[in-house]
């Protein structure tokens, strides 16, 4: 995750949704109101809609413009639809997987417990929060990090977890690559390659 200096639900309040997942009533209240306040915008043009949603995505999986670029780049070189390459690419990283796996909260918590290795992925333990899963795989908590009590809690919840995935207690499999329907975030990927294709 790119460190923000940011308040978090200014950032929300900025895209109209809850970026970082830290969810209150405070933040419900308010989201429709931009930061600021309720005052009269300029139309926006086509490049403003562009830029708003490729800043909203990257804030969404918490990257830095070089980072996300380079997705972009690679969604390109693959064969098949450009938008689908690029939302797989972004929804296969190890931090949003142990997020969608219900390990974690949120993307920034997920990405902390992969940073402090209470990730493993195959048996072996990976701190790379940027590191793509393949289909097949299994990404599993060690016994520290199955402890911690945010973590239980949020097993606990039973969250639904997508289709391309699997989770058995503390242990997920990646049963196929995720496709662009297994994503539910509101993304609008045809204007962020607008934007790049400028």
């Amino acid at each position: 995750m790119v460190r923000k200096r940011e308040p978090k639900h200014k950032v929300s309040r900025r895209y109209g949704m809850d970026i970082y997942g830290t969810g209150g009533q405070s933040l419900q209240r308010r989201l429709s109101v931009p930061p600021g306040g309720v005052r009269r915008r300029r139309r926006a043009t086509e490049y403003g809609l562009q830029l708003h949603e490729k800043q909203k995505t990257k804030a969404i999986y918490g990257m830095a413009e070089r980072q996300f670029r380079r997705y972009y780049g690679e969604a390109v070189r693959q064969s098949g639809d450009t938008g689908d390459n690029l939302i797989g690419l972004l929804e296969r990283r190890l931090d949003n997987v142990v997020y969608r796996l219900g390990f974690a909260r949120t993307r920034p918590m997920a990405r902390q417990l992969v940073n402090h290795g209470h990730v493993l992925v195959n048996g072996r333990k990976v701190d790379i929060p940027s590191y793509l899963v393949r289909a097949g795989e299994t990404i599993t908590l060690t016994e520290a990090a199955s402890r911690i009590p945010t973590v239980i809690e949020e097993m606990e919840a039973n969250r639904p977890v997508p289709g391309w995935l699997a989770r058995d207690g503390t242990t997920g499999r990646v049963i196929r690559l995720p496709e662009r329907e297994d994503v539910p975030e509101p993304i609008d990927e045809e204007l962020i390659i607008a934007f790049y294709s400028r």
